[in-house]
C-alpha cells in the first residue's frame, strides 16, 4: 500500500514515459523497503513459499499478518515487517538488498509505478475492469534522477510483471466487491473460505480433494488431474470458487444430481412446514 501523499495524481497508460533506475550505489537503496505496508497477492504467496521451500500455511504463519477490509470483510495477507519502529522487510539485507529478488511481490516489481483497476460498464450491463497506472514519488527516492528511460510497458517487461498480472487478474477483480448497505458482513465461514482459496493453496488442495467438493461441482477430469500437480491451476480454481461463493459469477456448475437432491429436500421441508401450519 502506497503513501497516498506520494502518489502523483495523473493517470498513465502503457506508453507513458519516465526516467528511473534503482541500484546498489544509489544513496536511497532499500529505503523503499521499510515503513511500508505490502499487501500480498495469491501469486506473491505462491512464489515466495515455493522459493523458501515452505508450505503455504508455514509461510503465512511466519511472514504475514491478516487484516480485514472494512468495506468488503475480505481478509488480506500483509507482509509482516521486522522491528516495530523501523518496520523493515524481512527479506532485505543491507547492503546486499533483497534476498528473494527474483520472487519478490508484484508491488515491489511495479515500484515506482502503481497500478489500479476501475470497474466500468455496469450501467450498460457490461462487466469490464480497466487497468491504469500512476507514479509514486517519495521524497527519499533518487531513482527518478537517473537517466534510464522507460515506458510503462517496457518497465513491466524488464521487471517481469506481466506474468504476475495475468496470474492475479481474476483475484484482483474480487477486490472491487463491497458489502451491500444495510446487509450483514461476510460470515466467518465465507471469510475463512476467502482466505484459504486466496492464499493457503495446500489447505485448499486438501479441501478440494478431501471433501465433497468434487462430488458437488462438475469439474472436468482433465482439470482435476491438473490441479493435483500444478499450483497455478489450483490457484485459478480457487478464484473460480471465490466468485461462486460470493455470488459474483456462475464460475462453477453444480452437478445435476446435487441440484435434484437440494430440490427434493426443499420440497420436503416445505411440505413439513405446511403440515405443521395446518395443525
Amino acid at each position: 500500500m502506497f503513501n497516498m501523499k506520494a502518489v502523483e495524481p495523473r493517470e498513465l497508460g502503457p506508453d507513458s514515459k519516465f526516467k528511473f533506475r534503482c541500484h546498489k550505489d544509489i544513496s536511497c537503496f532499500t529505503h523503499c523497503c521499510s515503513n511500508v505496508d505490502i499487501m500480498l497477492t495469491p501469486y506473491d504467496v505462491l512464489r515466495l513459499k515455493r522459493r523458501l521451500g515452505m508450505s503455504s500455511g508455514e509461510f503465512l504463519d511466519k511472514y504475514t499478518i491478516v487484516r480485514a477490509d472494512k468495506q468488503s470483510s475480505h481478509p488480506y495477507a500483509f507482509l509482516k515487517m521486522q522491528d516495530e519502529a523501523a518496520r523493515k522487510c524481512p527479506f532485505v539485507v543491507v547492503p546486499d538488498g533483497c534476498t528473494v529478488y527474483t520472487d519478490r511481490p508484484v508491488s515491489c516489481r511495479y515500484y515506482p509505478v502503481g497500478q489500479g483497476t476501475l470497474k466500468k460498464g455496469e450501467e450498460k450491463g457490461e462487466k469490464r475492469h480497466d487497468e491504469f497506472y500512476f507514479f509514486v514519488k517519495e521524497k527519499h527516492c533518487k531513482g527518478y534522477e537517473e537517466p534510464n528511460e522507460w515506458t510503462i510497458s517496457s518497465w513491466k517487461d524488464d521487471q517481469e510483471i506481466t506474468l504476475y498480472d495475468e496470474m492475479n487478474r481474476e483475484w484482483k477483480q474480487l477486490l472491487m466487491r463491497r458489502n451491500l448497505p444495510g446487509q450483514p458482513a461476510l460470515s466467518d465461514k465465507k471469510r475463512m473460505l476467502f482466505f484459504m482459496s486466496s492464499y493457503d493453496l495446500d489447505k485448499f488442495r486438501d479441501y478440494v480433494l478431501g471433501s465433497r467438493f468434487l462430488d458437488i461441482f462438475d469439474i472436468p477430469s482433465s482439470e482435476v488431474e491438473e490441479i493435483k500437480t500444478s499450483e497455478e491451476a489450483l490457484m485459478k480454481l480457487g478464484f473460480k470458487h471465490l466468485k461462486f461463493i460470493l455470488g459474483l459469477e456462475q464460475t462453477l456448475n453444480v452437478k445435476e444430481e446435487i441440484l435434484k437432491e437440494r430440490e427434493a429436500r426443499a420440497k420436503a421441508a416445505k411440505a413439513e412446514k405446511d403440515k405443521k401450519e395446518e395443525k
